[in-house]
């Protein structure tokens, strides 16, 4: 909910080299990031997805309550 979205696979662009990238027309320039082993790029993009995942469920169960409360003159149920 309060995360910022994940760029666990692409390192996070400077200003500059957003600019930079409209002109390399060879995709040159584009950077990844790399985990040591296939097991530790596969444990982190798996616990990138279930924070995803579980954020998604606690925004769903605020939202119902809110509106539940909307309902009810602001009293829970």
């Amino acid at each position: 909910m309060n995360r910022e979205p994940s760029f666990f696979l692409f390192a996070r662009p400077s200003f500059c080299a957003g600019l930079a990238a409209l002109f390399d027309f060879g995709n040159t320039l584009s950077v990844y990031n790399e985990s040591p082993t296939i097991r530790q790029a596969d444990y982190f993009a798996i616990k990138s997805d279930w924070i995803a995942v579980g954020d998604d469920i606690r925004y769903a169960i605020k939202d119902k309550d809110m509106a539940v409360r909307s309902r009810h003159g602001g009293q829970k149920a």
